[in-house]
């Protein structure tokens, strides 16, 4: 389970319920390669780096996720 009082929020996807929307966190007191967190509204998490993050980022950007939603 993600510590919250060890976490930076960056981001809420979704906001417009009470469903526990997912939220992008930095967790500092994390190691480098987890120190981004996914988490979603089943209670699940998904740790990364912030290098695999920045490629993610990088891929949706150019357009190649767009497939996807």
């Amino acid at each position: 389970m993600l510590d919250i009082t060890s976490t930076q929020p960056v981001a809420t996807f979704c906001g417009e319920c009470n469903c526990g929307c997912p939220q992008l966190f930095v967790d500092e007191s994390a190691p480098l390669e987890k120190r981004i967190v996914l988490t979603d509204d089943f209670g699940s998490q998904v740790r990364m780096s912030t290098a695999q993050f920045g490629d993610l980022l990088a891929q949706a950007k150019s357009g190649a996720l767009d497939t996807v939603v």
